[in-house]
């Protein structure tokens, strides 16, 4: 074996051996994770009920990912002209309403028009029209606060946040003016003056709330801050 030949092998094994050591610590691939079948959790609940509002999922909201929400969500995808994988990626979240990652009032879509709607039908049903705004109006103030989540789902499924949630009056029917309310508060519309609170005073005795400065008065909500 010549030298030349002798020089070039080894420098072919030392190139290997550092090329192994380069991928040895080399960092990761960045893996995204999405809800597919299988997962289970608060955001496989807010994609069922998503979607149930859209008229597509038909079991229970019960925050598993199986068969009948995978189905559903590949229906949604077809209904929106994505692949239909029945995996809740980074698109199909976002056209659900369901991932705002930045901070900030999430965008109208039928999804969070619809979500909203339902939080402020639950909590202000029998409210004047002003009222029913103003709490959709924490909603959309909550997540700009740091105390609170910063998506729209986030801080209306937060614990113990709205009893509605848990009462089953959330499960009840959305009212028009609800729809109408949901659409003007994700357009900005705040008539609480930046409230994050809001509670009727003759039906709870939450030293808390009592104790913070009162906004304003609408119905029979105080509103805040």
């Amino acid at each position: 074996m010549n030298s030349f030949f002798k020089i070039g092998l080894v420098s072919l094994i030392i190139a290997a051996f550092l090329a192994g050591v380069n991928n040895k610590f080399a960092p990761a691939e960045h893996i995204e994770i999405f809800s597919a079948y299988g997962s289970r959790g608060r955001e496989v609940e807010v994609i069922q009920r998503t979607l149930r509002d859209f008229g597509l999922f038909y079991g229970e909201v019960t925050g598993y990912y199986g068969t009948q929400t995978e189905a559903a969500v590949r229906r949604f995808q077809q209904n929106r002209g994505l692949p239909a994988t029945g995996i809740a990626d980074s698109e199909t979240l976002r056209l659900l309403g369901v991932n705002a990652d930045a901070r900030g009032n999430p965008e109208a879509s039928e999804a969070n028009i619809q979500l909203l709607a339902r939080i402020i039908s639950a909590e202000a049903r029998g409210e004047p029209y002003l009222g029913q705004v103003a709490v959709g109006a924490v909603i959309m103030n909550r997540i700009q606060h740091p105390s609170f989540p910063d998506t729209l789902a986030g801080v209306i499924y937060q614990s113990g946040e709205f009893s509605a949630v848990w009462n089953g009056q959330f499960e009840q029917p959305v009212s028009q003016t609800a729809l109408a309310a949901a659409r003007d508060a994700l357009a900005g519309w705040d008539p609480t003056g930046g409230a994050v609170y809001f509670y009727n005073p003759a039906k709870t005795r939450n030293a808390f709330l009592h104790a913070r400065p009162v906004n304003t008065t609408i119905g029979g909500h105080r509103f805040a801050g």
